[in-house]
C-alpha cells in the first residue's frame, strides 16, 4: 500500500506543500488527500476529519502502513532517508541545510502572518510593518547567498534539498504580494517557481472551482 500524504487546502496550504515537494523529489510513489480546512474546529486542530487519522488534529501528515508521521519536517526526513536523499554528503553542508530549513521551519512569524500563501492570487502588499519588512531582508540575504554555489546548480546550497522544498512557499508569498527582491534572490524564487514539482502542485490548485476561505482574511489582504 502506497502512503497517503494528507494536506489542506492546497491554494493555501504552505506546511502541506513542503512534503509534497520532498517527496516528489525524492522519487516516493505516494497518494495524495486534500482535506478542507474552511470548517467548524478550523484554529483549534479541532477538525473532525483530520482527527480520524492524526489526533494532533494538523496537516499534513502521511500514513505510512499503522504509522502516522504528522508533521512536515519529518515528512521530508522521512522521504529523504526512504528515497534519493535531499541533503549533501558533507557533514558540514549537511548541517547547513538544516539550520537554513530549522530558521524557515520555526521563524519567519510576520511573513506567514502578513503574506500568506495564496498561489492563486496577485496583488501588491502595502504598509508591512517593521517586523515584516526584517524578515523579508532576512530571506533576501538567505536566498541571494545561493548564488556562492552557482557552479554546483541553481538551488540554495547547488543541488536542491529539503531547504528549497521549505523555501518555495515563501517564492509563492512573494510573487503573490509582489515583493520587491535583490536579482539574487529573485533569480532564486524564479528557479523554485519553475520546477517540475511545484508546477504540478500548481496546475492542481488551479484546476480547482477558485473559491474562498471564509476562516481567514487571506483572500482580503490588501484590497
Amino acid at each position: 500500500m502506497k502512503p497517503i500524504l494528507y494536506v489542506g487546502n492546497i491554494n493555501y496550504s504552505s506546511w502541506s506543500l513542503r512534503p509534497y515537494i520532498a517527496l516528489r523529489w525524492a522519487g516516493i510513489d505516494f497518494d495524495m488527500v486534500e482535506v478542507n480546512l474552511d470548517q467548524p474546529g478550523y484554529g483549534d486542530y479541532a477538525i473532525a476529519e483530520i482527527l480520524a487519522f492524526n489526533p494532533a488534529g494538523k496537516v499534513p501528515a502521511l500514513r505510512v502502513g499503522a504509522a502516522v508521521i504528522a508533521d512536515s519536517l519529518a515528512i521530508s526526513e522521512w522521504a529523504s532517508e526512504t528515497g534519493s536523499s535531499l541533503y549533501p554528503q558533507d557533514p558540514l553542508a549537511r548541517a547547513l541545510v538544516r539550520s537554513a530549513v530549522a530558521e524557515m521551519h520555526s521563524g519567519f512569524a510576520a511573513v506567514r502572518r502578513d503574506l500568506s500563501m495564496n498561489i492563486r492570487r496577485r496583488c501588491k502588499a502595502f504598509g508591512l510593518p517593521a517586523d515584516t519588512v526584517r524578515d523579508i531582508a532576512r530571506l533576501d540575504a538567505l536566498f541571494a547567498g545561493h548564488r556562492k554555489h552557482a557552479a554546483e546548480g541553481p538551488f540554495l546550497f547547488g543541488q536542491r534539498t529539503v531547504a528549497d522544498a521549505f523555501f518555495t512557499p515563501v517564492a509563492t508569498r512573494f510573487r503573490t504580494y509582489g515583493i520587491e527582491l535583490s536579482a539574487d534572490a529573485q533569480a532564486y524564487c524564479d528557479t523554485l517557481l519553475a520546477d517540475a514539482a511545484f508546477l504540478a502542485w500548481e496546475q492542481m490548485v488551479l484546476a480547482q472551482p477558485a473559491t474562498g476561505f471564509s476562516r481567514a482574511n487571506i483572500d482580503r489582504l490588501y484590497t
